[in-house]
């Protein structure tokens, strides 16, 4: 069991440097590789702290590269010389020491989105993750379903389809994660039995939207063979036990129910906590008896 955290490492203090259309008008895309290659070495800085606090799960930042699907970007990042060195050395790091990496494309994702353009910059934005997840050594690119645009069914095969048109590359990363609002575990369960997507099991989510309907594990965990270790992610409600913000921390009550439904089974767990890394070491603490 792999427990970890996203993005940002607050001891560090690291931020991931983003770019204005205007400033890379400006000064080129001399400025986007030369952010680019800060926020690379800032990946590989966590990834290292994260080895020596015995920590071998991470959800790497999607502004790696900034303005990554915009027009005025038309460096080819992920063949420069330079990209491939610092990228040979974060993932000779994960592999060497059997360390997980995801990703996970923001809200304007949308593959369901009844708009074909939205569905085509997209499907761009998922072409950018999967070329940076290979480079970092990663394997998972997390996706929730999108919108019901008032008819959940004709969402939820709007979103098999348009997966399956997918390079076969994108769909051996692609996992579908239930979320907070529309789109219950039954649900995504339901698109994967359209086209087989692995699902990424979000506790907190189901926690706050379940409509009434109780969480098989086996079933989810089916849903991976082929795939590896089934993720999940896992938070605790801000001020309450569905409060969909985030707490800094994740409750010891909370992670123990995990545990309990995996009944023993492996998993590897994504803390979706506020205060990071801080959350996670408490408990990887607990399962290394350090």
């Amino acid at each position: 069991m792999r427990l970890g955290y996203a993005c940002m490492n607050t001891e560090l203090k690291t931020i991931f440097r983003t770019l204005r259309v205007a400033t890379a008008e400006a000064e080129g895309t001399g400025k986007i590789k030369e952010l680019t290659m800060k926020n690379f070495e800032t990946t590989l800085e966590i990834l290292e702290w994260n080895l020596e606090n015995d920590i071998y799960f991470y959800r790497a930042s999607s502004s790696i590269v900034p303005l990554s699907t915009h027009p005025i970007n038309d460096w080819i990042w992920w063949e420069d010389p330079d990209v491939v060195a610092i990228t040979d050395k974060i993932r000779l790091l994960v592999e060497t020491h059997e360390m997980r990496v995801s990703v996970h494309p923001g809200q304007y994702t949308v593959l369901n989105s009844p708009k074909p353009e939205v569905v085509r910059k997209s499907i761009e934005d998922l072409e950018y993750h999967d070329k940076l997840i290979q480079l970092l050594g990663g394997s998972d690119i997390i996706l929730h379903t999108g919108g019901a645009y008032g008819d959940k069914e004709a969402a939820k095969q709007r979103f098999a389809e348009a997966y399956l048109a997918l390079s076969p590359s994108i769909r051996q990363r692609l996992r579908l994660e239930n979320d907070d609002k529309t789109f219950t575990v039954r649900d995504v369960l339901d698109v994967h039995y359209m086209c087989k997507v692995p699902i990424c099991f979000d506790i907190h989510h189901h926690n706050c939207n379940n409509e009434g309907e109780p969480v098989d594990y086996a079933e989810i965990l089916k849903t991976w063979e082929g795939y590896g270790t089934p993720k999940i992610h896992i938070s605790t409600g801000k001020e309450g036990f569905t409060d969909l913000r985030h707490h800094g921390l994740v409750s010891e009550t909370d992670f123990q129910e995990l545990l309990r439904l995996l009944g023993g089974i492996d998993a590897d767990i994504m803390f979706e906590a506020k205060l990071k890394e801080q959350s996670v070491l408490p408990f990887v603490r607990q399962l290394t008896h350090k």
